[in-house]
């Protein structure tokens, strides 16, 4: 086997794993706190998501210069940052060249195993919102701080909405 498919075999059993293991968290923390509302659970989803954002994005812009704006920043995360995560690139990426800045991606990887089906509509959340605190952390780490809303319009398609906080 060649050196570039044994690497693109590895790169999809990482995958493979994280997913496993995104699904496996998601459901304990879903059936280890059957109390807890449905806000409290994201919660506790996007903090531990912050975490692994801000030692990510340390370990893969170590050997990358300083950003000059929260664009260059933002298209970093985009093109580079988002392969770590999810093997690919995000599909679009909107501004309003102020503080706002929206990112779309079209098979969000950690839905596709759900359906469009209004039996999960409740849990579609709960799959987003560690990626969620993820992209806080990550931002984070680079010195910009934000606030992240998603919208889930037809699983997997997700929309991720970053607002830039002064």
């Amino acid at each position: 086997m060649a050196t570039d498919q044994k690497a693109e075999v590895k790169g999809e059993v990482g995958q493979a794993l994280f997913e496993f293991l995104h699904m496996e968290m998601v459901s304990y923390l879903v059936s280890s706190k059957e109390k807890e509302d449905q806000g409290e659970l994201i919660s506790k989803l996007e903090a531990l998501g912050y975490g692994v954002g801000a030692r990510m994005m340390e370990r893969s812009c170590r050997d990358v210069p300083r950003f000059r704006t929260e664009l260059d920043a933002m298209v970093f995360l985009c093109k580079q940052f988002w392969v770590h995560l999810f093997n690919k690139q995000i599909d679009h990426l909107k501004t309003n060249n102020q503080d706002v800045f929206v990112l779309y991606d079209n098979n969000f990887r950690l839905l596709t195993h759900l359906t469009d089906s209004s039996q999960y509509s409740d849990e579609l959340s709960r799959y987003v919102a560690f990626t969620s605190g993820i992209l806080t952390g990550a931002l984070s780490n680079l010195g910009i701080r934000s606030h992240i809303s998603y919208e889930i319009t037809k699983p997997p398609q997700c929309v991720f909405q970053v607002k830039v906080l002064l």
